[in-house]
């Protein structure tokens, strides 16, 4: 950790935006690292991608079944990850087209989802217990991590590429070294299922976010916990970490989002803005701005206001170009715990709503294999639920083929989804028999040394 004066820390972090759009809790939020549109997922089983630019709408994508619990941009943003309770992971194009792909292998809801930092591969995480690896660019699945055994609530990518953490309700967090794929440390410690984690920039710690409430920093060079916070009042849903690697965000079902100051081992403050629980929060790229979203259907943006020497020492992405669209609600700075130092944030009046007026999103379905043909426009078919001629699995690239040829191709995709999933399924139970095969071995080894000395 580098360590900064606090002291010239110039003010109290305040909220910017404020977007209301989903129907159901938000449940994950994440920044383009070109930091011109912030994306969010729902439980009302869309995907939501806000504009900063000025007068430019939002985009709802259309394509999942049911909730969408995570998502993640790809380094570059070109791309977007979701993963949902459809037991699929989709991959989007960020744009009013709406082109998407779907990835299919696990076996049960898909808890999260997170791109490599070559954008090269995603992991996911599952209620089948497992996490699974895949490649994008040919969008294979690629591999199997088995270890846990309840839900796998969280899976991350180190910054190397070289490990996954995983967090699990079995209340274990697992390290796997992506080059054996095997798992190399387990964290047996947490007294709470593990709800989200996520790897320190510098890559030597992990942190964990867990239901009893604590917030956990885990020392991967020593494998021993390295800070533990109980500063929540209830599960703690979300962690991120500013890019200097000095602050911890955490956003929980208390309502509250707190700020951490890693160097002191302190908490630094606490935002009141949600109504209900505080589900997702993510810090921007750049380190200027953070993310937040909730039960109450709100996505809120807030800028971190840190000290010009903690921003300089970041120097990641560019600052935003244009900031005369943002709004500064009345902000209450001077509650100050004496105890911690802890600097309470309070939003007083109701936070502007910065979306565009009499203007909805727009609606995105999935790009489809052929054209319309019944004369309706390609807009008026993906936003009618009647008309829409959803395909099992969408390239990325809109083609125009005939709807005989279409309706083979879907068959077909179909019939390659339920074979994955077979093999999928086949994998875990060959693993599973090889362990049998292997201890049945080991034993007749034993019991051979055991009778040779009786010869």
């Amino acid at each position: 950790f580098k360590r900064i004066n606090l002291s010239v820390m110039r003010e109290d972090p305040t909220l910017e935006r404020h977007f209301k759009g989903h129907k159901d809790t938000v449940t994950c939020c994440h920044f383009n690292p070109n930091m011109k549109q912030l994306a969010s997922s729902s439980m009302d089983a869309t995907v939501m991608v806000w504009n900063f630019k000025p007068q430019m709408r939002a985009y709802r994508f259309l394509g999942h079944k049911d909730s969408v619990l995570s998502l993640k941009f790809s380094p570059s943003g070109h791309l977007l990850a979701s993963a949902s309770r459809d037991r699929t992971i989709r991959l989007w194009i960020p744009s009013v087209k709406g082109e998407s792909t779907v990835f299919k292998a696990h076996t049960n809801t898909v808890r999260s989802v997170d791109f490599s930092a070559d954008g090269q591969s995603l992991v996911s995480s599952s209620d089948d217990k497992t996490v699974k690896l895949w490649t994008v660019h040919r969008q294979k699945f690629q591999a199997s991590l088995i270890g846990h055994v309840n839900w796998v609530k969280t899976a991350k990518f180190s910054s190397d590429g070289r490990m996954v953490a995983s967090g699990s309700d079995d209340k274990t967090l697992k390290l796997w070294d992506l080059g054996s794929k095997q798992c190399i440390h387990t964290f047996f410690e947490h007294t709470g299922f593990i709800n989200a984690v996520e790897f320190h920039p510098s890559g030597t710690s992990v942190a964990s976010a867990n239901s009893d409430s604590s917030v956990k920093l885990w020392d991967l060079r020593m494998n021993k916990l390295l800070q533990h916070y109980q500063s929540h009042g209830s599960a703690v849903n979300s962690v991120s970490f500013h890019p200097s690697g000095n602050f911890l965000l955490t956003a929980s079902s208390d309502s509250t989002l707190k700020i951490m100051d890693l160097l002191e081992g302190r908490l630094c403050f606490t935002l009141h803005g949600h109504k209900g629980p505080a589900v997702a929060a993510a810090f921007s790229g750049n380190g200027e701005y953070f993310a937040s979203g909730g039960a109450d259907e709100q996505v809120m943006v807030w800028k971190t206001n840190f000290s010009a020497e903690e921003e300089d020492a970041i120097k990641l992405a560019p600052k935003p170009s244009k900031k005369q669209h943002m709004h500064k609600p009345i902000v209450d700075s001077n509650i100050t715990n004496v105890e911690s130092g802890e600097r309470q944030v309070s939003v007083l009046d109701q936070p502007r709503d910065c979306t565009i007026p009499d203007s909805e999103p727009v609606n995105v379905a999935p790009a489809l294999f052929s054209l319309p043909s019944n004369g309706t426009t390609r807009m008026e078919q993906e936003t009618n639920p009647d008309n829409s001629i959803f395909a099992t699995t969408t390239p990325l690239e809109p083609q125009s083929i005939p709807p005989q040829l279409a309706a083979t191709l879907e068959h077909m995709v179909g019939q390659l989804d339920v074979l994955t999933q077979t093999v999928s399924i086949l994998e875990q139970r060959l693993t599973m028999t090889e362990n049998k095969l292997k201890e049945c071995l080991d034993n007749q080894q034993i019991i051979a040394l055991e009778i040779k000395p009786n010869d």
